[in-house]
């Protein structure tokens, strides 16, 4: 009884042991052969040859314009408006009457002070003529020559404040919103309206730090604005401040820019790039040919793979198969739609511009540039 137990026992461990092996190893082994022999089909891709261009460099900053005269003509006296020669918006010369106040009561005193003027200079003049024929004496005409001065002084305050109140246009330029109506009083200080001169125009841009070696005045620059997205103006640096800002460890530089038209306008904010050095040569990918992570930038290269050895004429393929490499490269500027590749790709090599989510290293694929992405006319605003 015990002896077929025993046989019972050893042959139900083997056939366990037999289902554990082909379980935990023969399976295993077969599936993955099975796979291994099942290779996947070429995943389809658009690719583009790494091209050579000669670039210049642009530092790119943001930017702030500025008038080159802006003021805010105010009254240095008080007093009742009574003419207004402007509208709001206007383009006026130098010199053009702004606004009057209200002089009615300085004419009078003016027409006094030149009433006192006259009667000290005749005064002045008789004790000259009495001091020649020796009737007079020398303090009498230093005494009239001091009263006809006094005079005279007072008329020529009485005429500078007359001129306070016709206030002018100190340059030509453009003109804002009217801050002043007729007939409002008016004191020192208050700003009746703005005047800006627009062509020139500034733009004042700060630089980083180790930028600063590469900016010198006379370098072109050209600057984009919002509200005209398709122009691109054009200028040269015209100044650099005297020091870099501790807190910010920035350059700020101050570039010129014909503004004939009157289209830039102060306070825009604007993208600009300063055109700095010679034309260097770049090789330079598409913007979607690169792949961005944490351990660093990179393309996939399209590398054609050679036929085998031992392969026959009718068992080689009509066009080489293809397989991707994924290589770590060192990005430069970006230039529209293109990106400069510093380190790690040459000239004349394919890389991958769409498909990459799909690819493994050493992955097989198919080119087919039919399947190209194009960019939108108008590209969405950021």
């Amino acid at each position: 009884m015990i002896k077929r137990f025993l046989i019972a026992l050893v042959i139900l461990g083997i056939l366990i042991g037999g289902l554990a092996y082909f379980k935990l190893v023969f399976m295993p082994q077969a599936i993955n052969t099975f796979l291994a022999s099942q290779k996947p089909p070429p995943a389809t891709i658009t690719a583009e040859a790494a091209r050579s261009e000669e670039w210049i460099e642009h530092l790119p900053a943001i930017g702030t314009l500025i008038a080159s005269q802006g003021v805010e003509v105010a009254p240095q006296v008080p007093g009742i408006v009574t003419a207004l020669d402007f509208e709001s918006g206007q383009d006026v010369p130098a010199g053009k009457l702004l606004v009057q106040i209200d002089v009615a009561v300085e004419q009078a005193d003016l027409a006094s002070a030149e009433a006192t003027l006259l009667e000290a200079d005749l005064a002045y003049k008789r004790q000259t003529d009495l001091l020649r024929k020796s009737v007079a004496s020398e303090a009498n005409v230093d005494t009239a020559r001091a009263k006809r001065d006094t005079a005279e002084a007072s008329v020529n305050r009485i005429k500078a404040l007359i001129n306070q109140k016709s206030i002018r246009a100190p340059f030509a330029g453009r003109l804002g919103i009217r801050h002043v109506e007729l007939g409002q009083y008016v004191s020192p200080g208050l700003a009746l309206v703005t005047l800006q001169q627009l062509d020139p125009i500034w733009v004042d841009f700060p630089l980083p730090e180790q930028n600063v070696g590469k900016v010198k005045t006379g370098q072109p620059v050209e600057l984009t604005v919002d509200a005209f997205p398709d122009q691109i103006f054009k200028g040269t640096v015209t100044s650099l401040d005297a020091r870099v800002s501790q807190e910010t460890r920035t350059l700020l530089v101050r570039g010129t820019l014909p503004n004939h038209d009157r289209t830039l306008l102060p306070g825009m904010f604007a993208n600009v790039s300063v055109l700095a050095g010679n034309p260097k040569t770049v090789i330079t990918v598409p913007r979607t040919a690169v792949t961005y992570s944490l351990y660093g930038d990179a393309v996939y290269v399209v590398v054609p793979q050679p036929p085998k050895p031992d392969a026959t004429e009718d068992e080689k393929p009509a066009e080489p198969a293809l397989t991707v490499e994924r290589r770590f490269v060192r990005t430069g500027q970006v230039r529209g739609d293109r990106v400069a590749i510093t380190e790690g790709l040459s000239p004349g090599e394919q890389v991958v511009t769409t498909g990459q989510i799909k690819l493994t290293n050493g992955a097989a694929v198919r080119v087919d540039n039919s399947q190209q992405l194009k960019p939108p006319a108008t590209l969405p605003l950021q």
